[in-house]
């Protein structure tokens, strides 16, 4: 859906800047670095935000989705990369990496994980962190994800929006399977759009990183920066790259 420039241009409607508890978490580290690498920007509105902020640094926004990147480039004063990280290469120059918005649960297989960690671990500084959070599947969350809870916004146009969300296929251990619905009384025919989201236990995430050579530094539970409990709804990670021997 991030690919259509209509439905991305309501994405920061459905998640307004007064529900972005992620944005309260990482914006300190933001500010503090000196360059910045933003992993799945989507509209790019945490790198508006820092400067807007005064961050004096480099700003880079990377997102493959061509209708989010289009959103983020209206401003012209912080790098915008319409790519993935499979198709892009920094070497030792971003002091803080951050994957904001869960969108470290589009990583779907092994290889995908692997090869984007270490692509990560490349991109930072000998001294860099990477940031990130990933739902904790012990939580469940997938299932309040029916079309009862759905949301309505006014787009800039002044239109109604409705969006749903539907599961398609249960969680298997590994992945659940989705689609968000999106309808207006304005609109000739409602958009549907399929994901799928990889849930990931927090043991088989610190291999993953460890495999990378990034190791982790901290982790928390939720935004309050309350501990990792089973019950957490978050899997938030502080990783820095490992020592040599």
């Amino acid at each position: 859906m991030f690919a259509d420039t209509t439905l991305a241009a309501l994405y920061d409607s459905f998640c307004p800047r007064g529900r972005r508890d992620d944005f309260d978490f990482y914006m300190p580290m933001v500010m503090a670095a000196e360059a910045v690498l933003d992993v799945g920007c989507g509209t790019g509105a945490m790198l508006h935000e820092a400067r807007d902020a005064g961050h004096q640094g480099r700003l880079c926004g990377l997102d493959p989705a061509s209708g989010m990147i289009e959103q983020a480039r209206k401003r012209s004063d912080i790098e915008w990369v319409l790519g993935d990280l499979t198709s892009c290469v920094w070497g030792a120059e971003f002091d803080l990496v951050v994957m904001t918005g869960h969108a470290f649960q589009v990583l779907i297989e092994d290889a995908d994980l692997r090869t984007s960690l270490t692509a990560i671990a490349a991109a930072l500084t000998p001294s860099g962190v990477f940031a990130f959070e990933t739902r904790n599947p012990k939580a469940r969350e997938w299932e309040r994800w029916k079309p009862e809870h759905a949301a309505l916004v006014t787009d800039p146009d002044g239109r109604t929006v409705r969006m749903s969300r539907q599961i398609e296929a249960p969680f298997d251990g590994n992945v659940v399977s989705f689609s968000h619905t999106f309808s207006s009384p304005d609109w000739d025919q409602v958009e549907v759009s399929h994901s799928t989201l990889r849930f990931i236990e927090a043991e088989l995430l610190a291999r993953f990183l460890a495999e990378a050579g990034l190791e982790i530094e901290t982790q928390f539970g939720d935004w309050d920066r309350s501990p990792l409990t089973d019950a957490s709804p978050e899997i938030i990670t502080l990783a820095r790259l490992a020592e040599k021997a």
